[in-house]
């Protein structure tokens, strides 16, 4: 008899799986994200940690920076299609290539307009500094590849994340080489941001390997001016909100940049490294329970918000199973890892990683607003969030330089995740289940 991996698991709960196929389809998706991403997880931690230890806290802050700018417009480039296209084709399957199709097309311009929105503003901002300007647009011609990213939707709207696994696997790992030999070569910085944006590139042509190994063709997709519209009627709000999400997550490096200097970009960029690397967790989770929300959104209300409650509980454990060690081990994290040029960096780790508690939230709580088709609220919360955060930084930054960045964004993710569940009446209910999952998070 064939054996499977639920053999393995204790019997209480190998009962559930093995008689729950949507359930076992779903710990297995995880499982496939897990192991990508604690593949990315310790390759590019150890090959991060190399390439911050070559180039130093000044140029490594420059690096960041060009990476943390980038980002404010690289939403521009995702358009909020995300969820919204996994939806449509989860709800009507028939739609497949129509969706794809328009979600490609509206994809790639929304690729070219971030490209030269990040070039003319980096442009405006450091007129003088032709370095930035090279590095920006480097790492922002990547954003063009993006448009082929489509495909990873579809898998993910078939709980089929293996394959994604392997084709972005394969551009992960040989970038991660590249960047090895451009250290043992002495090769400049912007060499690294050639790698960035290579990446993304070589990204996009294993997701189309894959998806015709499927059996798909690129070329049964169409473009359909209805289904655009569509889209984008329903994602614009999501569009708004990742760049708000962006902004409140980079803005933080890009005003350190303004306000103190690349040293200091550097330094707070080791702490947000090490407390992101973890964020691969309630993703890979997202991805994979997202279509079961939908399904009961559409079966049964009391279903999905019982549901509701188990993801948000495991969110916030999952959060708490990183923060509390971090807390405890942060300086002699980066230390040891980073180098005694990096050491300020210990403090801001341990206050920051508890901000992946209400980002946890925060991915959770937007399964539940793209269920509802609630995009404008949602667009709500992160904007004020936003707001919080740029205000706190402009306050902070200048006195307590990158812990200032730290206490600011603490305080906006808490506020755009949970707080803001208590300014709005749809939204109490969901802020109840929230604050319940914080102080109890049980998930049997």
């Amino acid at each position: 008899m064939k054996r499977t991996w639920t053999q393995y698991l204790p019997d209480f709960f190998k009962r559930r799986v093995e008689t729950n196929p949507q359930l076992r389809n779903i710990i297995t998706n995880i499982g496939w994200q897990f192991g990508d991403n604690m593949l990315r997880m310790a390759v590019g931690l150890a090959v991060g940690i190399w390439v911050a230890r070559y180039l130093g806290p000044e140029q490594f802050g420059l690096l960041s920076y060009a990476l943390a700018f980038v980002g404010l417009f690289a939403s521009f480039a995702l358009l909020g299609l995300d969820d919204i296209v996994i939806r449509d084709i989860v709800r009507d399957p028939g739609c497949k290539d129509e969706t794809l199709g328009s979600a490609f097309f509206l994809k790639l311009a929304g690729g070219v307009a971030a490209l030269f929105a990040a070039l003319g503003t980096i442009l405006i901002l450091r007129p003088d500094d032709s370095l930035n300007h090279w590095l920006v647009g480097i790492i922002a011609a990547g954003t063009i590849f993006q448009s082929l990213h489509v495909i990873e939707f579809w898998f993910h709207s078939q709980v089929q994340a293996k394959y994604v696994v392997f084709a972005k696997n394969i551009a992960f790992l040989f970038c991660s080489l590249l960047k090895i030999i451009l250290i043992l070569t002495g090769q400049p910085l912007i060499a690294f941001a050639w790698v960035a944006g290579f990446e993304v590139a070589v990204g996009a042509a294993g997701l189309v390997i894959a998806y015709k190994v499927q059996g798909n063709r690129l070329r049964s997709w169409r473009f359909s001016p209805t289904r655009a519209r569509s889209l984008l009627r329903d994602s614009w709000p999501l569009l708004f909100s990742g760049v708000v999400i962006m902004v409140y997550m980079r803005i933080d490096q890009v005003m350190l940049g303004q306000m103190i200097g690349s040293a200091e970009v550097g330094v707070y960029s080791v702490a947000v490294r090490l407390a992101e690397v973890w964020m691969f967790i309630p993703y890979a989770i997202f991805a994979s329970v997202f279509p079961a929300v939908v399904e009961a959104r559409v079966s049964d209300e009391a279903l999905l918000y019982e549901r509701l409650q188990k993801l948000y509980n495991l969110m916030a454990l999952t959060a708490y199973a990183v923060a509390i060690p971090t807390t405890l081990l942060a300086g002699w994290l980066v230390d040891t890892l980073f180098g005694e040029a990096y050491t300020r960096a210990g403090l801001m780790l341990a206050v920051l990683i508890w901000a992946n508690v209400f980002a946890n939230l925060e991915i959770a709580r937007s399964a539940f607003l793209s269920s509802m088709n609630w995009t404008r609220i949602h667009f709500v919360t992160v904007s004020l969030g936003c707001l919080l955060n740029i205000g706190l930084n402009y306050l902070l930054i200048p006195r307590y330089g990158g812990m200032g960045a730290v206490v600011a964004s603490l305080v906006a993710y808490w506020f755009a995740a949970h707080g803001t569940c208590f300014l709005f009446r749809p939204l109490r209910r969901t802020g109840i289940m929230l604050t319940k999952a914080m102080f109890y998070p049980k998930i049997w």
